[in-house]
């Protein structure tokens, strides 16, 4: 394949275009600086984009920390979104296998992969999200069996799935729900009278968040990592 084919597969961007960035020498080939888009390469040639490796191959898959104060979205008028933390080509074709609001931190799936991240997410995969859960109140007793039955949430026409959740302390609680409905760990402490002052994701499915990963920090997800939602053969 032509390096300037490669660039505009991979970056996003016009055959003018990808002459402008090999003439800016911000295009690298097995660590050398190119010029030329007619030179051919293999499609794993080691090519970087101003330090950021380009690659053709297959989807990608990545665990994020989320911090506070940053929307699970491309664009937001008010906050800044989760993708400005990615230093990665092409960030804008990536999307959230589900979502966190603004407050909330810890544990966030970003693909290109649609079929992937609807295994994540869909209820009838039932994949199971666990959160840290900070109250203002200390915990009623009955809490627990409440959320093991299923409650109704306001607005909603059926109860939620049953959830389990194990004391932690006298405000602090681990809540493993299997389904995904808006501000659902929210609102179901609101129904039984109490209120979430914080809010920590530390795993989906089987996958739980890299405590060497700092708020703000991501990394690739490893192939087993990513085999964990994927359908059995």
């Amino acid at each position: 394949m032509r390096l300037d084919k490669f660039l505009c597969e991979t970056v996003g961007v016009t055959r003018t275009q990808a002459a402008r960035l090999l003439k800016e020498k911000r295009i690298t080939l097995d660590g050398n600086i190119v010029k030329s888009g007619a030179i051919k390469i293999a499609e794993d040639a080691d090519v970087e984009f101003d330090g950021a490796a380009l690659k053709l191959s297959g989807p990608r898959y990545f665990m994020m920390n989320k911090p506070e104060g940053y929307v699970c979205s491309h664009e937001d008028a008010s906050n800044p979104t989760v993708f400005v933390l990615l230093e990665e080509v092409n960030a804008e074709k990536l999307h959230i296998a589900g979502r966190l609001d603004c407050d909330t931190t810890g544990l966030l799936l970003l693909t290109d992969d649609g079929q992937w991240s609807h295994r994540v997410t869909s209820p009838k995969h039932k994949c199971d999200k666990t959160y840290r859960v900070w109250l203002d109140d200390p915990i009623e007793d009955d809490v627990a069996e409440q959320f093991a039955e299923g409650i109704m949430l306001r607005g909603e026409d059926a109860e939620t799935l049953p959830a389990q959740m194990t004391v932690v302390g006298e405000k602090e609680v681990l809540l493993t729900i299997h389904e995904g409905k808006y501000h659902q760990v929210k609102r179901m402490f609101a129904a039984v009278g109490n209120r979430v002052v914080g809010l920590h994701r530390e795993t989906v499915g089987a996958l739980v968040l890299d405590e060497a990963l700092e708020p703000g920090e991501y990394r690739l997800l490893t192939a087993d990592e990513v085999a964990q939602f994927m359908p059995s053969k």
